[in-house]
């Protein structure tokens, strides 16, 4: 089903559009609407709230009505959001649409991962993401393109919208395809442990440590994609318009590196592919910490999206493979969750501690959220050597 996968790949650039917008464009919000730089940090947390609610709802939705549905109104419900921020006047109307937002994009996510993870191998994984790296890298693009035309930041938010809208017709039209792969007896992950069907998915091994793993990196992506702008106009002085383009540096990192960790993932397993992602994400948050030119923060920001590339798909892939294909669904719909959980108090925190601050205490913060994350991702490793070493 060929066509099918280039739509879920390009349901997925739809998804990684909005997630980078509010880092890219909130230097010129805060100025248009008078608001403090901690504000971000507010609409973030209610954003990953939304997502929150719709990852964990997200396999009774499934069940009731496919993937194709979900992801029909889903992408319907973000691009609608989309459209009603460009025409927000003030911090609460902005908080008003950022709620379904993130509804919107939880159930794209949670859906897309399962039904990749259970249908198709590991590079479609890989390269899955690397498509909503290729969203995340056009958002600040856009917002930065927008606002050198227009020196408007809601005319990047339309512009995306209206994206959305059309992905929501094609959308519509592929109804048939989804429900014709979903009838199709056996899939790439029935090869899960005997029997775990039997067992809690909380008490099954590895359960923490997966959401630990998804908390640490959940903590890490949000900091560096949310704030990378903002750290290039208060610590470096750059423009908002300019600092908005070199936002993209971190997506763009995150798209070229899991376009070539699908190509690796034919020969190195999850765990190899997992600690070279750790290995670039460390040089890079060096570099930002020992670096004083601009372009240096530049190429820091670009090495950590480049080292964060593989270790999400990796560890949403093998998800199947440890908890079992009957609960992979459910499991991915609490991976997402945490994931975003941090994106529900990171910011909010990150931007209180920035008023005593500053943003100079970036590169900092991302170094814990690297040690942090280094642990959780050899726990689950060692949980999935085990697994493997039983059957």
């Amino acid at each position: 089903m060929v066509a099918l996968l280039v739509l879920i790949y390009v349901s997925f650039i739809s998804l990684g559009l909005p997630d980078s917008l509010l880092g890219a464009a909130w230097p010129s919000i805060s100025a248009s609407l008078a608001l403090p730089v901690s504000g971000a940090g507010v609409l973030s947390m209610l954003t990953a709230t939304g997502t929150i609610l719709s990852s964990l709802c997200n396999a009774a939705l499934i069940r009731r009505l496919g993937t194709g549905r979900v992801t029909l109104i889903s992408v319907g419900l973000t691009a609608a959001a989309l459209m009603g921020i460009s025409f927000s006047t003030s911090f609460w109307m902005l908080c008003l649409w950022a709620i379904p937002l993130g509804l919107g994009g939880g159930s794209v996510d949670v859906a897309l991962n399962n039904f990749v993870a259970n249908h198709y191998r590991a590079m479609h994984m890989s390269w899955l993401h690397c498509f909503w790296g290729v969203g995340a890298t056009l958002g600040p693009w856009m917002i930065s393109l927008c606002l050198q035309l227009d020196g408007r930041w809601q005319s990047g938010y339309r512009l995306v919208s209206l994206l959305q809208f059309a992905l929501t017709g094609v959308l519509l039209f592929s109804l048939p395809l989804w429900k014709r792969l979903e009838r199709r007896p056996g899939t790439v992950a029935d090869t899960g442990a005997a029997g775990s069907s039997a067992v809690p998915l909380w008490r099954r091994a590895g359960f923490f440590a997966s959401l630990a793993c998804f908390l640490c990196y959940g903590a890490l992506e949000v900091s560096a994609g949310l704030w990378g702008a903002s750290y290039f106009v208060e610590v470096k002085g750059l423009s908002p318009e300019v600092a908005a383009g070199w936002g993209s540096f971190f997506y763009c990192g995150i798209m070229v590196g899991r376009l070539l960790s699908g190509f690796l993932s034919v020969r190195a397993g999850a765990a190899s592919l997992i600690r070279i992602g750790l290995g670039g994400v460390l040089l890079g948050v060096l570099l930002l910490l020992c670096g004083s030119a601009p372009a240096a923060a530049g190429a820091a920001l670009w090495l950590i999206g480049l080292g964060c590339a593989p270790i999400y798909p990796s560890l949403m892939h093998r998800t199947p493979q440890i908890f079992g294909a009957d609960a992979s669904q459910a499991m991915i719909g609490f991976q997402t969750a945490c994931g975003y959980l941090c994106s529900t108090f990171v910011p909010v925190s990150f931007g209180l501690l920035t008023r005593s601050m500053g943003l100079a205490v970036l590169p900092a913060a991302l170094l814990v959220f690297f040690l942090l994350l280094t642990a959780a991702t050899e726990r689950v490793s060692a949980v999935a050597r085990r697994q493997q070493a039983l059957r």
